[in-house]
This record gives structure tokens, C-alpha cells and sequence, in this order.
């Protein structure tokens, strides 16, 4: 058989199977593939126009703007996506990229509509094996192996979401721990301990010699961090028992809900949802509930405290975002993502006087690395990197990313673990911007990825400062037409549970006096990412986020929603004026905004920290709290594992839009009601920005009355 007859069996067979004539695959044109040799004649096809756009006003201006336009509610499908753009540069690129005819992820959203699926949006279909693929309906109301809607349901809120999510927050955390072992024991990686307190901090409560040399200390810290993740789900996992609250494992151990290790506890879940395995549908949802302990105490927190180790604790400062610090006679380099462990290393090069050279002899006036995204988030906090001379600042949330390449000023775009849009191949060919990958896990077709060696670091960091200054001297020769939307935010970063205590005097006791006598109700975390939806897109994160401040509950930020409160000025201490009363009054004396910037997505496990060290203070287990977990917009797997996180510690948690559950009553009722029985969180949907703002307020004052606080 020929290969040509075997591509026509493929097609033939596919053909068959959807019972049409032809594959919607076979009707798509080369210009709707992302490969960029794909796209050889961009230049002439693609026209860009800086000029015929809507310039935004003055930040004072845009946030006047901002404002009025979340008290209009018209953020719905008539007017989209300006009327849920917020971020004044975004909107200036958005409408040259889309008068350009170019693709983005906005005018994509709007391409899916009607076609998205409401068997997918219910979970209520099945792809797990060849009779499928099933979805349920009254007509069919079993898949064709006899499964029935709560299982698919649940099954696919383990399969689909947790256990990748779970998945993708170890594995960050053991490339992590990789690195700080690498720092221990390979001095000329250019890999430091910034906070050696921290690290003998948890090195004691994980049971080791605190006293030993620093660097054997952080080898033997990271060695059991990744023995750990790496143990069998029947044995009690060290990192949960080390750092989570007492009284929370004693209450997982009563549900059998303590994990073993991360990555076996992943591999069990995933068994679990085999086709013919497990059909009861509550058991699906605990399973859910112990991998999001698994996904804390092995993932976000173990991850958020060996990168601080490694670039130094977070300290509040004053410090700059948005796209007007690009600047078009420097070497702009975007590094993005969530693991800022090679950019660590390239912006302490980049910051020396011999790089800043290299950069002028190549024609440029320096070079300056931006993050992007929460990789942004984290450098703009930790105390290592806030005064490095080549650190200029965080650009914006993953929405921004195709129109960030659109200024054509970006020389370099490094790109390291998720959060990359499948675009940018088509984008860099375009604007001239040379993309490279620095982890294996994450490639994009036609661009150079680097393989993940600690080791190796400094030498990989100087292969990224090459190729930047290369790229900058071609853009340079071409004398490319460039635009830079001239907006940036001064806003306040750096907190975490550390930096809020030290700010406080060195105890949480004057906060939890606040909480007390009333000033402040209570906290709310808005984390996660931001959707392209109507009605979102940043806009459903500000309007949430105000009436929470004006209700004087005090707000933590994490992930893109950071990167909204800094445009729409939350996270400037000149917006306690708009908290309430006591808030306000608060914000005033201690000299901070009424949202504070946590970092990024993966910082989560800081604020869940903050949060068990206030319940010791009150001894108290950590479901007493005045506290809601809000994710207004969340977009994927990672979120979904969070959310089982917030609810293993016993929390109300927010998500929109709706997950994919609403096909089973069974699973609802199990996640809004039956884990609280239990003594676990729960979760609550709602698009409504005013309901969502009523339902955190009357939790937080439920809880005040619990704790005897009127």
C-alpha cells in the first residue's frame, strides 16, 4: 500500500466515522495553521497600520474611564471586545491587529460563537474510548458503555482538569527544586541563595540539619522535596505533614483524604478514570479534593518558597507595568511564563556594566528584560531582582501577548512553562521578534528550544543575551516600523506573608485587631487568570474588586487579575479613596492600596500561608476564617486543582464562568453543599459581578458571627 493510499484510508475512515463527505480538517487553508514557513509572504499579506487607531488618553483619564464603564454593565456581545477591554494598551493594539486581518485571541472568541459545544460546557460528553465520542441527552441519557451523566460529569472534572492542573504545579515545583539543588552544588551555574534564612526556616520544620553549610542545606532541602513528590500515593506525604495545619490533617486523615506523593497520587486519579473503572461520582469528586492537597503542599507552596530562596523574599516596593516601558532604542527582552528561573540568571548578566556594553556597541542605547504575565508578577516582587539595573517592569496578563509582539519593538520573547498562545510563530515571523523556548515541555513549531540544565544556567543566560542583541541589530538594519501604546502603572507589589508582617510590626496581630473591631470585614482573594468571554476580559475582575474595597474587605490579587488591578490603579495606595470607611482608614495609616499584589497565579501558596498563620494566631482552624476565594475568570486545569486546594482548607470558593459541571446535579450538590458537611469548602458560581460582591459579603459576615466579632 502506497503512502498516498494510506493517507486516503485515513481520510476515508475519518470521513466514515462523522458520516460526511469530507473532514472539516481537510477544508482548512494554509493560513489556518500556525507553522510559521507556512506563512512565506506575511510581509506583503499582512498590512500593519499604526496610525488609524483610537489612541487611549492619559492613565488619570483611563481610570475615569474605567470606572464609568463597569457602572454601564454593557459589556455583552454588541460592542465586544472593546467594551471589555480594559487595559488601555491592550486596546490600542487589539485594533491593529484585528484592522490588520490578523488573528487574536479576542476575534477568535468571537469566531467560536455558536459553534462552542453546551454538551462540552456541561461535561457532558465523553472521548475515552473508540464507541465514542457520547454526549448525553434525554434522547441518549447513557454513553454507550452504559455510563450515565454524574459520572461522565465527574470523571471528567478529575480527568480533564484536576489531575493535569495537579500535574502541571508539581512538575513546576520539582524544575524548582532541580534548580535549587543545582544552586547547592554547582556554584558556576551563576545560581545563589538569596534567603538563606528561609531556607534553614523550612529545612527544620521538614526535619533536617538546619545547622549544616548552606549550600549542602539546600542540596539535602531540594533532594527531599523531590523524594516526596515522588513517593507512592500509599505513603503520607512529608510536605503536607510538615507545613499544613494541624487541625486540617487531622480532619483529611478522618476522610482519608491525605496524599501520598504528587506525581503517584496523579497516576492513581488518572486510573481511576479508565473506561469501566470507578463510577460513583462523590468518590471522583474526593479524589479531587485530595489531589488539591497534593497540588499545595507539593506544588504552590513548596514551589513559591524555593524560588524565594533562590531570588529573594518578596519586599514591598513601588514598581511599573504596562507595555510604555518598552523602549524602542533598547534591547527589549519579554521573558514569560511562570518560571523565572533562567531570567533570574539572564537579568543579573544583563544588568552588569559588560552587557550593558555589548548592547551599546550593537547600536542600542541598553538592554532591559520585562516579564510578562505572572513571570512578571514574581520578579516584580522578589527582593533580588526589584533594583537589578536591567529589570524594567511587567507587561500584562497572557491576553496581551499577540499584541505585545505587534509594537515590533520586542527583540527577544523567552518563554518557559504554559501561558505561551500557539500564535506567536506566525506573529514573530511578522514583527521580527525572535522567540526561544527555555524548557522542553513547552515548544512551538518552527522556534529553538533550550533543554532545562540548572547546571548549565549562566551559559544558557548568556546564549539568550546573544540572541537578543542578534535580533536587535536586525531590526535595527530593517528599520522596521514600530508603535509603543505609551501607558504604564505605578503600582505597589511585593506582599507576601513575610513582607505583610514585617510591615505589620512583626505579627499579623494588628491586622486581626482590624478584622476585629470592623474596619476590615474581612479578605478575599480575586486570583487566577482572565477570560476573552463577554462580559469579562478584565472587566467582571475590577467591577468584583470594587464593590469588594467599598465593602471594606480587603483584597489579595494573584496571577493575571494582578496585572488588572495594576492598570485600573488598585494596587496604587491612592486607591484606599475608594475603599470603605475602614478600609480606607486602615490603608491611610500603614501607607497601602486596598488590594494587595500577591505575585502570581502560583503564588497562591503565599496567601494560603498568610491565611494558616492568622488562624494560628487565632487558633482557629483555617474554615473559621473571614475569607472567600475568588477566581472571577478563571481559564484552565491549574485553577481547577486551586479551587480543590481552597476547598481541602475549608473555604468558600468563587469561579466563573461555569465549569463544566452543571450536567449532573449530583456533582453540584456535592461541591456546593455536601463538602461543607464534611467540613470542607465549597464552590459557589455566579457571572453577576453584584451577586458574586452580595454572596462574598454575606460569607464574610457569616463568619464574623461564627467567630463572635460583630
Amino acid at each position: 500500500m502506497s503512502n498516498f493510499d494510506i493517507k486516503q484510508s485515513y481520510k476515508k475512515s475519518a470521513e466514515r466515522m462523522s458520516g460526511d463527505q469530507k473532514t472539516l480538517g481537510s477544508q482548512l487553508t494554509k493560513g489556518d495553521f500556525n507553522d510559521p514557513d507556512l506563512h512565506e509572504d506575511i510581509h506583503e499579506t499582512i498590512k500593519i497600520d499604526y496610525e488609524n487607531i483610537e489612541n487611549s488618553p492619559s492613565m488619570e483619564t483611563v481610570h475615569q474611564w474605567q470606572r464609568e464603564h463597569i457602572q454601564k454593565g454593557d459589556q455583552s456581545k454588541e460592542g465586544y471586545p472593546l467594551n471589555v477591554i480594559i487595559d488601555p494598551a491592550m486596546r490600542e493594539m487589539y485594533q491593529v491587529t484585528h484592522n490588520a486581518g490578523m488573528t487574536n485571541v479576542f476575534d477568535r472568541f468571537s469566531e467560536q460563537q455558536p459553534i462552542q459545544c453546551k454538551f462540552c460546557i456541561e461535561g457532558l460528553s465523553c472521548q475515552l474510548c473508540a464507541n465514542g465520542p457520547c454526549r448525553i441527552s434525554p434522547k441518549a441519557p447513557r454513553g454507550v458503555c452504559g455510563v450515565d451523566a454524574h459520572t461522565m460529569v465527574a470523571r471528567n472534572f478529575v480527568y480533564r482538569h484536576v489531575t493535569i492542573g495537579t500535574s502541571a504545579n508539581i512538575f513546576h515545583a520539582h524544575q524548582a527544586a532541580r534548580t535549587l539543588k543545582a544552586a547547592g552544588e554547582y556554584p558556576e551555574s551563576g545560581l545563589q541563595i538569596r534567603d538563606a534564612e528561609k531556607l534553614k526556616k523550612f529545612a527544620d520544620m521538614a526535619g533536617l540539619d538546619a545547622n549544616k553549610p548552606i549550600n549542602q542545606l539546600a542540596a539535602d532541602f531540594a533532594q527531599w522535596a523531590i523524594d516526596d513528590m515522588h513517593s507512592p500515593y500509599h505513603l503520607p506525604s512529608k510536605s503536607v505533614e510538615a507545613f499544613a495545619p494541624a487541625k486540617r490533617k487531622d480532619l483529611w486523615h478522618k476522610l482519608g483524604l491525605f496524599p501520598g506523593g504528587g506525581y503517584s497520587e496523579v497516576a492513581y486519579a488518572q486510573t481511576t478514570c479508565m473506561t469501566n473503572f470507578r463510577s460513583d461520582p462523590v468518590e471522583f469528586l474526593l479524589n479531587s479534593v485530595r489531589l488539591g492537597i497534593a497540588n499545595e503542599y507539593q506544588g504552590l507552596f513548596l514551589l513559591d518558597i524555593i524560588q524565594e530562596i533562590l531570588m529573594g523574599t518578596q519586599k514591598i516596593e513601588m514598581q511599573k507595568q504596562n507595555m510604555g516601558l518598552l523602549k524602542q532604542n533598547m534591547i527589549n527582552i519579554i521573558t514569560n511564563g511562570h518560571m523565572p528561573l533562567l531570567a533570574h540568571i539572564a537579568i543579573d548578566l544583563a544588568s552588569s556594566d559588560e552587557w550593558q556594553q555589548k548592547a551599546k556597541d550593537a547600536g542600542a542605547e541598553g538592554m532591559q528584560i520585562l516579564g510578562h504575565l505572572c513571570e512578571g508578577q514574581q520578579l516584580l516582587g522578589y527582593s533580588g531582582m526589584q533594583k537589578q539595573k536591567a529589570f524594567a517592569g511587567q507587561e500584562g496578563e497572557w491576553l496581551s501577548e499577540e499584541y505585545l509582539l505587534a509594537t515590533g519593538v520586542v527583540d527577544l520573547f523567552m518563554f518557559d512553562y504554559n501561558c505561551t498562545v500557539p500564535t506567536l510563530p506566525i506573529y514573530a515571523k511578522r514583527f521580527g521578534t525572535k522567540l526561544l523556548s527555555t524548557h522542553p515541555v513547552i515548544k512551538l513549531q518552527g522556534v529553538e528550544t533550550l533543554d532545562f540544565v540548572p547546571e548549565k544556567m549562566k551559559e544558557q543566560a548568556v546564549k539568550v543575551l546573544e540572541k537578543a542583541i542578534e535580533a536587535f541589530k536586525k531590526r535595527k538594519a530593517e528599520n522596521r516600523n514600530v508603535y509603543i501604546p505609551p501607558q504604564t502603572s505605578d503600582c505597589m507589589v511585593g506582599f507576601s506573608t513575610e513582607s505583610v508582617k514585617e510591615a505589620l510590626g512583626g505579627s499579623f496581630q494588628p491586622l486581626i485587631d482590624q478584622i476585629a473591631n470592623g474596619n476590615i470585614r474581612g479578605i478575599a482573594t480575586i486570583v487566577g487568570c482572565t477570560t476573552a468571554r463577554y462580559g469579562q476580559g478584565g472587566s467582571n475582575i475590577f467591577k468584583i474588586t470594587k464593590g469588594l474595597i467599598e465593602n471594606n474587605i480587603l483584597v489579595l490579587s494573584g496571577g493575571c487579575t494582578s496585572s488588572v488591578m495594576e492598570y485600573t490603579g488598585l494596587t496604587n495606595p491612592k486607591a484606599a479613596d475608594e475603599a470603605g470607611e475602614g478600609l480606607k482608614a486602615v490603608c491611610k495609616l500603614l501607607g497601602i492600596p486596598p488590594v494587595l499584589n500577591y505575585g502570581a497565579c502560583v503564588d497562591i501558596g503565599k496567601m494560603t500561608q498568610t491565611a494558616k498563620e492568622i488562624a494560628d494566631a487565632l487558633n482557629v482552624d483555617t474554615d473559621k476564617l473571614p475569607l472567600v476565594i475568588g477566581a472571577p475568570e478563571y481559564l484552565e486545569q491549574k485553577a481547577v486543582a486551586d479551587a480543590c486546594t481552597a476547598v481541602a482548607l475549608g473555604w468558600l470558593v468563587h469561579v466563573a464562568p461555569v465549569p463544566s459541571i452543571t450536567g449532573s446535579d449530583t456533582v453540584v450538590k456535592t461541591l456546593t453543599e455536601t463538602t461543607e458537611t464534611l467540613g470542607l469548602g465549597k464552590v459557589v458560581v455566579e457571572l453577576d459581578a453584584e451577586k458574586t460582591i452580595q454572596i462574598y459579603v454575606d460569607h464574610i459576615e457569616k463568619k464574623r458571627k461564627e467567630l463572635g466579632l460583630n
